[in-house]
């Protein structure tokens, strides 16, 4: 059953593009069809060249008919084929599909980076301030040796030969005063 105000006739075949949209252009679904017919697979084609999947460009060709529906009255024949203004449609909208995903896919990447380096609010402060009482409180507890070996590396970042070098002591004995001094530490900051 016809739609409301769409007319249906018989267009002749192979109609040229200027009659042919202008039959689309008042409502000629006939029409409409035989431009469909003549043009998706050039249309589908040049969606798929751009965008290399079959479902979106199917999609695009989708909007490129349907656009081709509702402009069907600006369309000039002296500014280029019905063929050419229908790919160049396709290629425009498959390339602003490509244009959408990237920008998509750049947010969600920046969205994830900012998860990663996200500032914690004042509740982590809270407990980054309680935690590091624990963590001078057990400081507090080591040997003078063991507390300047884990100072310098922990705070300042020496490796081991260069604590060794600064304290003027032999590496290995470093490593065991390093070695208890962690160990000690672990177990008071268990007990907290």
């Amino acid at each position: 059953m016809p739609r409301r105000g769409l007319l249906r006739s018989v267009p002749p075949v192979h109609a040229q593009p200027q009659q042919l949209m202008a039959a689309i252009a008042a409502g000629d679904l006939d029409a409409f069809g035989e431009l469909y017919d003549r043009f998706a697979s050039a249309v589908h084609g040049a969606a798929l060249q751009v965008l290399r999947d079959p479902a979106r460009a199917e999609e695009v060709t989708q909007e490129v008919f349907l656009e081709a529906w509702r402009g069907a009255a600006q369309y000039r024949s002296e500014r280029g084929g019905l063929r050419t203004w229908l790919v160049l449609i396709a290629h425009r909208r498959a390339i602003d599909v490509v244009r959408s995903v990237e920008a998509s896919r750049a947010r969600e990447e920046r969205a994830a980076r900012r998860e990663l380096h996200e500032v914690p609010g004042p509740e982590a402060d809270l407990v980054t301030a309680a935690e590091w009482a624990d963590v001078r409180h057990c400081l507090e507890g080591l040997t003078p040796l063991q507390l300047e070996s884990v100072t310098l590396a922990y705070y300042d970042g020496f490796t081991y030969p260069e604590i060794a070098a600064h304290m003027g002591r032999p590496l290995s004995t470093i490593k065991t005063r390093m070695r208890d001094g962690l160990a000690r530490l672990r177990d008071c900051l268990e007990e907290a």
